[in-house]
């Protein structure tokens, strides 16, 4: 139990982190000296395209097995035996090794992690779609920390997999069955290149009930077009992306802004200035604002980790100044909100009952 509870406490702290995030914690040069890895990035070969033909390289896929951490469910609530939807989940980082720049997919404590993460996360998904979740060689928590071309490829190994995945998924998956889309953080990263290389411009969007591109940042001047669908501007809209980032008040993004106005958008444009996408988790619609009331449920989880207790009408949340989530001054929960009150840690698990009510409803208006 201790063992297992001190690296739930270093994944949930600083592993789901995007660039620029963990800076706030103890300075740039620190954090790269404790993460970056030292040693040159390894061209691994590519996965043989039936690789995600062996459930091994899933964390959840149907037939789901007893243990499937995506059918885990707080009290009141169950995964639908037979949903009607499929869900294509990237799990955020659950890497944190400095010895290389991609997980090997046998290193035990990053897989746990990410069956932790799926856990809180792909579980607001169960009532209504199948969930599939790749294990796949994500790019070490360090890749985030530093513009060595050895991150880049990382990063692009890691989509590789990711991909691939994806492939795998589309072909088993009822030829005419409805899709989901969520990523959180780094798995967020990699739905935004999936949207734009696998499913912008071809029938596979017509199929998409919605896409969650959770805790990482999407332009909507710059990047949204390229993502082949539109912002999910009302509550029952499908075929459209959703995405925030939680802050509590008040609030300091400034390292998060920061690094995104010195990045280039998808168009080829600078990022800097344009708003982040924000589609408020609550109320289902672009720029929304919603009461504590309004919240259906936010995952408040036990010392450790075991189980978690949804809690109602705790948590608000309001799109702000640039795109950046409110949730006005957030639930107590210690030592896993980051400083400038950036609760990047919870994305889902704040608006947990929320998102799930929200899929059930952009599914009900698919196809009509």
């Amino acid at each position: 139990m201790d063992r297992k509870f001190l690296y739930i406490i270093a994944g949930l702290i600083v592993l789901v982190l995007g660039a620029g995030i963990v800076w706030q914690l103890a300075g740039q040069k620190l954090i790269a000296q404790a993460f970056v890895p030292k040693v040159a990035f390894k061209a691994e070969p590519a996965q043989p395209k039936t690789a995600y033909a062996d459930p091994r390289m899933w964390y959840s896929r149907p037939p789901n097995s007893a243990d499937d951490p995506a059918l885990w469910a707080p009290a009141g609530y169950a995964p639908n035996p037979k949903p009607k939807a499929a869900l294509f989940f990237i799990h955020p980082t659950s890497f944190l090794d400095r010895n290389a720049w991609n997980m090997p997919l046998d290193n035990a404590e990053a897989n746990e992690r990410a069956r932790l993460f799926i856990r809180g996360q792909a579980s607001a998904w169960n009532e209504v779609a199948e969930v599939w979740a790749p294990k796949y060689r994500q790019a070490t928590f360090g890749a985030f920390l530093t513009t060595e071309a050895d991150a880049g490829r990382a990063l692009d190994l890691a989509y590789r997999d990711v991909a691939l995945a994806f492939d795998e998924f589309v072909r088993d998956i009822p030829k005419d069955q409805p899709i989901f889309l969520a990523g959180h953080s780094q798995g967020a990263l990699h739905l935004t290149r999936l949207l734009r290389e696998k499913i912008a411009g071809t029938p596979l969007a017509k199929r998409i009930v919605a896409a969650y591109v959770v805790g990482w940042p999407v332009s909507i001047e710059t990047d949204l077009a390229a993502l082949g669908l539109p912002a999910c501007a009302t509550a029952d809209q499908s075929g459209c992306i959703l995405s925030w980032q939680s802050f509590a008040e008040p609030a300091d993004p400034k390292l998060i802004i920061d690094t995104y106005d010195a990045t280039t958008g998808f168009n080829g444009q600078p990022r800097k200035g344009t708003d982040f996408l924000c589609v408020n988790p609550i109320t289902g619609t672009q720029n929304g604002e919603a009461p504590a009331e309004a919240n259906l449920g936010t995952l408040f989880p036990s010392d450790d980790f075991s189980t978690a207790e949804l809690k109602p009408g705790v948590v608000p949340a309001r799109c702000g100044k640039r795109g950046i989530l409110l949730i006005g001054p957030g639930p107590k929960l210690g030592q896993y909100v980051l400083p400038g009150n950036n609760y990047h840690v919870f994305d889902i698990s704040l608006f947990w009952a929320n998102v799930r009510a929200d899929a059930a409803r952009r599914l009900a208006a698919f196809g009509k």
